[in-house]
């Protein structure tokens, strides 16, 4: 039986001669489904004023902490659209969660992370970084944090579990920062899984971390679908260079 135990107001739980190798307190009270995938509800209410990456949020947390301002607040929500080695490591978000969640704390919401489903990845290990991404979210829900799912799929054979524990008619969030309808070799994959969400999920708005300038997100649109685009950190930082100039 896990027990749940509170460490910094952060709740976990313990089996009892076991340790926890896997983040098993996560878990605690969740609902599963097919594949074991839990259920992540939406607790945020309202959409993002704005959308920073996991670095970003990291070096506001590092300023404020700096000259002890321990109870600030930013709004902003925080995302994990940037290369898995930057938040998914011995130090990064899953293997020390005490951490993270002291920083996330200090924003508005989570979407939840990003954990790569790669085409080439053995299909254990993209399911193993779904249940990473809802058991995370609902984590972080339990903790008091807003959250927003974040939605990857791969090719057709992801569907069977890449929607599993979202709820229908709500929020969701995607990334177009890496594999986009830009890129020929993604664009039939990407618009073929955003149709195949839109059918399963029946979001009432996507969140998109990143361009929407793409006629698929035009036909949601025409479907009644709330899309709302944020400009990535690269974008951004494009957009400033060239208002220097």
């Amino acid at each position: 039986m896990l027990i749940p135990k509170e460490e910094h107001g952060i709740i976990n739980s313990i089996r009892p001669g076991l340790k926890d190798i896997w983040n098993a307190y996560m878990a605690e009270g969740a609902d599963f489904g097919k594949h074991d995938i839990p259920f992540c509800p939406t607790t945020a209410t309202e959409v993002p004023d704005s959308i920073i990456t996991w670095e970003e949020a990291k070096r506001i947390y590092k300023k404020h902490i700096s000259v002890k301002e321990y109870g600030f607040t930013h709004n902003a929500f925080v995302c994990f659209y940037i290369d898995d080695y930057k938040f998914d490591g011995p130090r990064g978000i899953w293997h020390d969660s005490a951490q993270a969640i002291k920083v996330l704390r200090h924003f508005a919401g989570v979407i939840t992370p990003d954990f790569s489903t790669y085409q080439d990845f053995p299909e254990p290990l993209k399911i193993y970084n779904t249940y990473r991404m809802r058991v995370y979210g609902y984590w972080l829900g339990k903790n008091g944090i807003a959250v927003i799912n974040n939605v990857r799929w791969g090719t057709p054979e992801t569907y069977e579990y890449c929607f599993e524990g979202i709820p229908k008619n709500s929020i969701v969030a995607i990334g177009t920062v890496g594999g986009s309808p830009r890129k020929l070799e993604d664009r039939e994959r990407v618009e073929t899984g955003l149709f195949k969400m839109v059918e399963e999920l029946t979001p009432h708005t996507i969140i998109v971390y990143g361009s929407a300038n793409y006629p698929c997100f035009d036909k949601l649109k025409e479907m009644g679908i709330r899309v709302m685009s944020y400009p990535s950190q690269t974008s951004s930082a494009f957009a400033k260079r060239r208002s220097s100039k």
